[in-house]
């Protein structure tokens, strides 16, 4: 499975603590090497969350933050306040020159004119706790911890699944893991959004 889903080849075992699994879906995970291997057998036990949180900390940060845009589009909300539409925006301005420092504060900026309540907001975030630092320019470097980007993804996809009609989360989950699967194997991850 790893061939086929390169961007989710990262070994399983350095990414456990970062999950807080339950028992039994650690049992689940009994025999998986990599992290595509835990997705799919934690999908097929019916852990989608934790398949949700795994691939938010197994996937690639510039697709981590693509996926938690999709998830976000998939699930559209008429009354988004537009300074959430705004941290989207810029969340994905990021994707789409990661490098650039310069986009990952705005994403920080955008973000910070939220309220923090959506997934548009944590997608932004997870934008600017990739890399560089949290401190202001000019400031001391403070480098975010590796994880952060990951805990970002994984409350932006469990706050997409619940959105407005929390009875379709597993669905939603489902929806967005294949989406996760996509970008692992150099898709785009693009979902369909779902009818009112």
């Amino acid at each position: 499975m790893t061939a086929t889903l390169p961007k989710l080849g990262a070994p399983l075992a350095p990414l456990l603590p970062r999950l807080e699994l339950e028992p039994p879906a650690q049992a689940a995970l009994a025999g998986a090497l990599t992290a595509a291997d835990g997705v799919a057998r934690l999908e097929a036990a019916g852990f989608h969350n934790e398949a949700a949180r795994l691939s938010a900390h197994a996937l690639h940060k510039r697709e981590a933050v693509w996926w938690a845009c999709m998830c976000s589009a998939a699930v559209p909300d008429p009354a988004l306040p537009p300074a959430d539409a705004q941290a989207r925006a810029a969340a994905e301005a990021w994707v789409r020159k990661p490098t650039d420092d310069a986009l990952r504060r705005a994403a920080w900026e955008a973000a910070q004119k939220t309220e923090f309540r959506s997934p548009e907001a944590w997608a932004a975030v997870g934008a600017f706790w990739s890399g560089g630092s949290m401190s202001p320019e000019g400031q001391p470097v403070v480098p975010p911890a590796e994880h952060l980007t990951g805990v970002a993804i994984s409350g932006a996809v469990v706050l997409a699944a619940v959105r407005s009609k929390p009875e379709r989360a597993p669905a939603r989950l489902v929806r967005f893991l294949a989406a996760a699967r996509d970008i692992a194997a150099g898709g785009a991850g693009r979902i369909p959004p779902e009818e009112p």
